[in-house]
């Protein structure tokens, strides 16, 4: 099966669902550059994304889609406003999509839940998801415990549905070992912030591209809601109360409105940084179209390079 062929688009590729930065218009710059664009509800209304996939309709004729988190409090209205604008493509985070799984599949929509277990990949193939996208803990944002290369293979072996890879691939070798793995195709999120195209603050590229290997660290794990993002003066400050055994309200005090003020005033000091640990990986600014096609062709490459490798 091969993904690019079934959703209609160019590459086997998926841009990730990023809160605040996934608007209708990068998602419809990501789908004209050959990828699959998603429209990220994050924490938005129903209506407010209404707007978004109305927007990215006007901008381009490919196919896109929107993730949804289910944690969202607008999540019964927003379920049923996807049925009713046809959308053809949805991916779900933070839970099991089952309750408006029916209502999805009337309108003949494509369901693609990310999954950071096996068991969670098996509850949504029983509810009827179409893939799996596999997440593995060095994605940017809310992470998993598992790493990519030991949750991927068990998620294929679990499932008789495609499996998508996320996590930790920025360039033509991750997505090469992600196929040889046995992944349908690939999803990607923290490469895409440096591209021309994204939204985000300049000062949030120039940290994503300054940063190290060790550049991220997961914030909220004792509060079973760990986080992955750049090490900043907030992410230091918020591993140090973390480490005192603080209460929840108080740290959320501390990343509240953390993203948005990364995203779109460029604050990267008290900001949240949110990044993959292939942030490291990072070197330059470059157009979507670039960035995509290295890594389908680095990938197409490093697979014949393996048809000459012994071991």
């Amino acid at each position: 099966m091969k993904l690019n062929e079934t959703l209609g688009i160019k590459y086997p590729i998926i841009q990730g669902g990023m809160a605040n930065i996934a608007t209708g218009k990068f998602a419809a710059a990501v789908a004209n550059a050959g990828a699959l664009g998603i429209i990220a509800s994050g924490g938005m209304p129903a209506e407010a994304l209404e707007k978004e996939i109305f927007e990215c309709k006007k901008l381009t004729d490919k196919p896109f889609g929107v993730n949804l988190m289910l944690m969202n409090p607008d999540v019964d209205n927003i379920a049923q406003m996807l049925a009713d604008n046809k959308v053809k493509i949805i991916t779900t985070g933070a839970g099991t999509p089952g309750k408006y799984m029916g209502m999805w599949k009337e309108t003949g929509a494509m369901i693609m839940p990310v999954v950071a277990s096996t068991a969670l990949a098996r509850k949504c193939e029983k509810e009827g998801a179409d893939f799996i996208i596999a997440e593995g803990g060095e994605s940017g944002g809310h992470v998993g415990d598992m790493t990519t290369m030991a949750l991927l293979p068990q998620v294929i072996d679990s499932v008789n549905i495609p499996v998508i890879a996320a996590g930790g691939i920025a360039d033509g070798r991750q997505f090469a070992a992600a196929v040889a793995l046995g992944a349908a195709g690939i999803q990607i999120g923290t490469c895409l912030l440096v591209s021309e195209e994204c939204p985000i603050h300049q000062n949030y590229k120039d940290a994503l591209i300054k940063a190290k290997d060790n550049g991220t660290v997961v914030t909220g794990r004792s509060l079973g809601a760990p986080v992955r993002i750049i090490k900043n003066q907030m992410a230091r400050d918020y591993l140090k109360l973390e480490a005192q055994g603080v209460e929840r309200d108080e740290l959320e005090q501390i990343t509240l409105g953390g993203l948005r003020r990364a995203v779109f005033d460029g604050d990267v000091k008290t900001g949240s940084v949110m990044s993959g640990q292939v942030c490291g990986q990072l070197k330059e600014c470059k157009p979507l179209a670039t960035i995509l096609d290295e890594l389908y062709e680095g990938a197409k490459e490093r697979l014949e390079w393996l048809k000459t490798v012994t071991i």
